[in-house]
């Protein structure tokens, strides 16, 4: 292997400790991430199964199929159809008591990927695209602005994410284990160059995982495409459907899941869904900003929006 061979080697020792003479499942997408781990697992694991959650042609469901068959392991579709996609949507809602839309959109479907696996250990790449500048919104910054979104980034991963991650597996008596998450191999990328991670183009994104890809002779996987789970899987198509259907946004049928699903309870207590797009940046900057006074975006823009009553407009 050649390039990055100790953060190579730290990945490979964190697949091996994690699955050696274990039967594992990989919650698998076909790209670079759960792929890597994949390839590493059939080394040491005594099965290797791969899953993907996803609608019948999904991105995600043609790239998986294809990249397990050049693996030579064994593949589940996971099948989600706009049928099931609302009651799979209230048991997670229910059993892991999640109540974030978006955090819903991208953990789907690992839930449904626990619920159809029969092994206990499930393997995940989650943490790459926080750690090897995998997003899109990393690309082209600057290096304060891309250390900036990637500590946000990061933050999101450890204190939303694993934590909803925990919960589904929990529900459903599964362990899932992080490679890219061990703390050898976040030492290893500690130490690298920044510029080394940072994107300066869509195609060099997760540049040094795809160059330890190659060094393993894995080179198809360097060059797989990847979208968001949520939209390679399919599964947000569905629930936009669905809230199409009830004549809702997507937030606001997701919001309407939750109460139903959990109603009563004091965390739902909740106010109007307000959909907003601002600059990657802004919103960063400025919720660092709420989080050292202790006020919740939320409740800056509900203050925000009682100044543009009392005002009669934006001059505030």
């Amino acid at each position: 292997m050649t390039g990055y061979e100790r953060l190579g080697r730290a990945i490979d020792d964190s697949v091996r400790r994690m699955c050696e003479g274990k039967r594992v499942g990989i919650a698998f997408s076909g790209g670079l991430d759960s792929g890597l781990v994949a390839a590493l697992a059939s080394r040491y694991a005594e099965s290797v199964t791969c899953y993907t959650c996803g609608t019948s042609n999904a991105f995600d469901v043609v790239a998986a199929k294809d990249a397990s068959e050049r693996l030579g392991l064994p593949w589940v579709h996971v099948r989600i159809t706009k049928g099931i996609v609302e009651s799979t949507l209230r048991e997670m809602i229910s059993g892991t008591r999640t109540t974030d839309p978006f955090t819903l959109s991208y953990e789907l479907q690992l839930f449904c990927v626990c619920r159809e696996a029969d092994e206990e250990i499930i393997l995940t790449g989650q943490g790459s695209d926080e750690f090897f500048g995998g997003c899109a919104k990393f690309v082209d910054t600057s290096a304060e602005d891309c250390d900036k979104l990637a500590a946000a980034s990061v933050e999101r991963l450890m204190t939303v994410s694993i934590p909803c991650e925990e919960r589904i597996g929990e529900y459903f008596g599964k362990t899932l284990c992080y490679p890219y998450l061990e703390k050898d191999v976040l030492d290893e990328i500690g130490s690298l160059d920044r510029d080394d991670l940072r994107p300066k183009d869509m195609d060099s994104r997760k540049i040094v995982l795809k160059t330890i890809a190659r060094g393993f002779g894995f080179d198809f996987l360097a060059e797989r495409k990847k979208k968001s789970s949520q939209y390679g899987s399919g599964t947000t198509d569905l629930v936009r459907a669905l809230a199409r259907e009830n004549g809702m946004m997507y937030n606001e049928y997701i919001a309407h899941l939750c109460d139903s699903e959990l109603r009563g309870e004091h965390e739902l207590r909740r106010g109007s869904v307000i959909n907003a797009r601002i600059d990657p940046i802004v919103k960063v900057t400025a919720e660092n900003i709420l989080q050292h006074n202790g006020i919740s975006p939320s409740e800056a823009v509900e203050r925000l929006y009682r100044r543009i009553i009392e005002k009669g407009g934006l001059d505030i």
